[in-house]
């Protein structure tokens, strides 16, 4: 099988969470519509930004302090209540009213903290999956997928309601269930990413989305000047980010995602080049460029920050970075009121960004498709966890062995008994034993405990 139950319940969590985000923000930029003056409206989409990064935020901060840990799974419980209270009222009440506004706030504020569960969870299984890329493209086309044939009919509530409903079912049952780390575990995982890893991650993305913010802007200044108005660019064009997010997501996987960014720069670049020399006549063309350049985009920065996350000793905080370096880019290019400025100041940002990335990668080695000698020997030479964890949590022989059946198959406890050769009523005492000395309550948060530990 490609995907194993693993790597299922990782696309599933992914993609609820993207579907919720997608109805939740589409319907949060509805806010104010009717009732805020028209000079003032578009500062709903600024708002929405800042409530998504201090939602972020608040989540790395609370996963911070080891001391609160106790609270986690309470708070979370409060704040996907709070979020899916919040959307019923955007689903079912007039957004021409301050409450609406305020609802907003509160409803993508908790949607945030909810997203930075989703992330430091995949983070943390990153290192046990070698489906990653897969799961996070499966995840967000299956999302993608399902926006575009609502939005189609996009006014049947009762239909978003219940899928919606479903969707924070879901994120309930793996995130309620299957708690993340404990903060004695994460303690203890040591830092093997480098801080020019991070910070050539951090700027490559950011370069990455400036380039997709205006490019967009790019392409709107075309339909503007060459008079395109019968097409919808959000209709057929979109639907390429179904296949490209699934081959994006797939190359995040091959060889440890060494060919992502080069293929992500041959992206951006394709459809720049096709804008800036053919784009007169090829509108259609270009939308379609923009849509596949923007996923390549997205893919990049999720798999690159939920396979850096799980090395550091901060993964709640870098799990969710691209995600919040999205939103900051889109309060910059706000700011900066890309919409005023002209055809050619914005061509020429275009092409800085695409610099600005290609120095980037050139100067952290992500253009060099040969992977060193030395990473490879790296790669090869890894630590086993399993010792680290018998010793830091005191596991019995006995207890190890259960733990390494746990952690490295999918097998039912009938089958690991008999494989043990022992009966299950031994082997559930043994779970039971190695679930109070590690402090976690679940399979699943006893495999990401041992694979946190390198």
């Amino acid at each position: 099988m490609i995907l194993g139950n693993k790597s299922i319940r990782c696309t599933l969590l992914f993609a609820s969470f993207m579907f919720s985000q997608f109805v939740i923000l589409r319907l949060a930029n509805q806010a104010g519509s009717g009732y805020l003056p028209a000079a003032q409206q578009e500062s709903v989409y600024l708002f929405i930004q800042i409530a998504a990064i201090l939602g972020f935020s608040g989540h790395a901060l609370f996963r911070f302090f080891h001391g609160l840990q106790r609270l986690y799974r309470p708070l979370l419980a409060v704040v996907m209540a709070v979020c899916l209270s919040g959307a019923a009222v955007m689903l079912f009440s007039s957004p021409a009213s301050l409450f609406y506004l305020i609802v907003t706030g509160c409803g993508v504020l908790s949607l945030g903290f909810i997203g930075g569960a989703v992330y430091e969870q995949l983070a943390l299984s990153a290192r046990a999956l070698k489906r990653m890329g897969l799961c996070i493209g499966i995840g967000y086309a299956s999302a993608v997928a399902l926006q575009f044939c609502l939005q189609l009919q996009w006014t049947v509530t009762p239909a978003l309601a219940v899928l919606l409903l479903l969707s924070f079912a879901a994120l309930a049952a793996f995130l309620l269930r299957d708690a993340a780390l404990p903060a004695p575990a994460r303690e203890q995982q040591p830092k093997d990413v480098s801080k020019s890893t991070l910070i050539f991650s951090v700027a490559v993305t950011f370069a990455l989305l400036i380039f997709t913010s205006y490019y967009n802007s790019y392409i709107h200044h075309l339909q503007i000047v060459h008079s395109y108005t019968d097409y919808n660019v959000y209709s057929l064009p979109r639907l390429l980010m179904i296949p490209v997010a699934v081959l994006f997501g797939f190359l995040g996987d091959i060889r440890d995602g060494r060919y992502l960014p080069v293929c992500t720069l041959c992206a951006a670049a394709t459809a720049l080049l096709n804008t800036a020399l053919l784009g007169r006549d090829t509108y259609f063309l270009n939308m379609c460029l923009y849509y596949v350049a923007l996923t390549a985009v997205i893919a990049y920065y999720h798999v690159t920050f939920l396979r850096l996350a799980g090395k550091t000793k901060q993964p709640a905080l870098w799990a969710c970075m691209g995600r919040v370096i999205d939103s900051a880019v889109v309060i910059l290019s706000f700011g900066l009121k890309m919409a005023a400025q002209s055809q050619a100041v914005v061509l020429v940002i275009n092409i800085a960004a695409l610099a600005v990335v290609i120095i980037m990668m050139a100067l952290s080695g992500a253009l060099n498709l040969s992977a060193p000698a030395a990473a490879e020997a790296e790669l090869a030479a890894e630590v086993n966890p399993f010792p680290v964890v018998q010793q830091s949590y005191g596991i019995t022989p006995s207890e190890l062995r259960v733990l390494r059946e746990l952690v490295l198959t999918d097998d039912k406890q009938e089958v690991i008994a008999s494989r043990l050769h022992i009966s299950v009523s031994t082997l559930r005492h043994h779970i039971t034993s190695l679930y109070k000395k590690t402090g976690v309550q679940t399979r699943l948060a006893l495999s990401n405990l041992v694979n946190g530990v390198k």
